[in-house]
């Protein structure tokens, strides 16, 4: 665990951010920063009545002036980079949006850590950065480069189950609005794990990332999505709820199955752990 540092968690009131705030708050002094003023106020004042050293400030990280002013302001020995734009179909609709966060909010993260001598920057990213097929996938492709470039850190997993706009919520809506739930494809599969498993993975790959690493969290074999469906309705018929399932075709820039790995990166990549590290040092030497 990380302990008796001062550590900047920027996308600290999503879902991600916010359980790494937890898990870190009660050994180290922890700024955030977030668009959301009540998630974050909301986290802040559920911290400090615990008794742990936390602040935080409302801002964007696409402001060049917000991220230099709350990275000079608090001289943070580490930053986590947990702000996105995530989701997407949304992106495809708006990419300037996935640009400027992801890759400008990125870019002004890394810049004021270098400024200000950020002693490690580890980049939250996700598996649709390794073989990127939609714009969110690109611009998040594009910050693992500037992370790797800067000697930092990215940490890459894929669904986190129960975040934010997530597959369960979403169906937990329908289902409460008494609508079908809705698969894209039955072949649909997709990495998952719970967001307390995957904060309490990025925390160690933080601990152990070395200069240019990208490390991919063990997500075990992929879920079926049309499987997990059918669960979920059996359970809720044993309650003697009927809830049909409706296919409505996959979304623009949607991949039936995605890949932890690009063919390259599986060359350069060594198990440790949990973790497979991807860094172009780990490749064979040519004789």
């Amino acid at each position: 665990m990380i302990e008796g540092k001062k550590i900047m968690v920027s996308g600290f009131a999503g879902s991600i951010g916010s359980e790494l705030f937890r898990q870190l708050a009660p050994y180290n002094e922890l700024y955030g920063l977030d668009i959301d003023e009540t998630r974050m106020f909301d986290l802040l004042e559920e911290l400090k009545l615990k008794g742990h050293k936390v602040s935080g400030r409302v801002g964007d990280i696409k402001a060049h002036s917000t991220v230099e002013d709350a990275v000079s302001s608090f001289m943070p020995d580490l930053i986590f980079n947990c702000a996105a734009r995530k989701h997407v179909t949304p992106m495809e609709w708006n990419p300037m949006e996935a640009v400027q966060t992801n890759v400008i909010g990125t870019y002004n993260l890394l810049k004021y850590s270098k400024k200000y001598g950020v002693k490690k920057f580890v980049n939250i990213s996700t598996d649709k950065a390794s073989v990127p097929n939609c714009v969110m996938g690109a611009t998040k492709r594009v910050a693992e480069l500037m992370v790797k470039n800067a000697g930092e850190v990215s940490v890459r997993f894929g669904n986190v189950l129960n975040s934010r706009g997530s597959l369960l919520p979403f169906w937990q809506g329908q289902i409460d609005r008494g609508e079908p739930i809705t698969v894209t494809d039955v072949r649909m599969e997709r990495y998952m794990m719970s967001t307390t498993e995957a904060c309490s993975l990025v925390i160690k790959a933080a601990e152990i990332g070395e200069p240019g690493d990208i490390i991919l969290l063990d997500m075990g074999k992929p879920v079926k999505i049309m499987d997990l469906a059918h669960k979920i309705v059996a359970e809720l018929k044993k309650d003697g709820r009927e809830v049909p399932i409706e296919i409505i075709g996959m979304r623009k820039g949607e991949v039936l199955k995605e890949r932890l790995m690009s063919e390259e990166e599986e060359k350069m990549a060594v198990k440790k752990e949990q973790f497979h590290i991807i860094n172009e040092k780990n490749l064979p030497t040519m004789i």
